[in-house]
């Protein structure tokens, strides 16, 4: 079986909940798998110095969707805009858990497969042995939640890219049936 065979697989035995809320704005962010010198790997993209808070974080590529736009085509159309990838309907593996932020947007993780890959500047390729971390969780002053952070490449990755990255871990590399905090 291939990674994207053994990738879609884990997703469909997933049954991922999704979340419809009035009112809320929708996003979605893609976990794009390639294979970067023989292994696999997802992207992660870096948020511009003049970002404030989120100031050269590493994140999943994403953002709002377009009014009518599918889950799937967002994450595509995003893709291309951010990294310059062109990927067909038949790249998208399946979709995580919905994600509900404190601001009120319902973001849908999309999970394509993007082949092989020779990531761009400003591109980082995770390989999957380095997303096999522990959490840590912490309490926040915007949050009653605790909020999820992943130690990566010595710094942090924060929420929502974290509670993505934690949920594909647990999915696609564990195979276990694990759930982000949906609302």
């Amino acid at each position: 079986m291939s990674p994207p065979d053994e990738i879609q697989g884990a997703l469909r035995r997933l049954g991922r909940r999704g979340v419809r809320r009035w009112g809320s704005g929708r996003a979605v962010v893609t976990v794009t798998v390639v294979t970067v010198g023989g292994g696999p790997a997802v992207l992660l993209t870096r948020y511009a110095g003049s970002l404030g808070g989120h100031s050269a974080e590493f994140a999943l590529p994403g953002g709002r969707t377009d009014r009518w736009e599918s889950a799937s085509s967002a994450g595509r159309r995003r893709l291309t805009e951010e990294f310059g990838m062109r990927l067909s309907p038949e790249s998208v593996l399946g979709l995580l858990d919905d994600y509900v932020t404190d601001t009120r947007f319902v973001i849908t993780p999309v999970v394509l497969w993007g082949g092989e890959h020779d990531p761009a500047v400003g591109v980082l390729a995770v390989p999957f042995a380095d997303l096999d971390v522990e959490p840590v969780f912490v309490a926040s002053s915007e949050s009653d939640r605790p909020v999820i952070r992943l130690p990566m490449h010595g710094g942090w990755l924060h929420a929502p890219t974290a509670a993505v990255l934690h949920q594909f871990r647990e999915v696609v590399l564990l195979r276990r049936r694990t759930r982000v905090a949906a609302c």
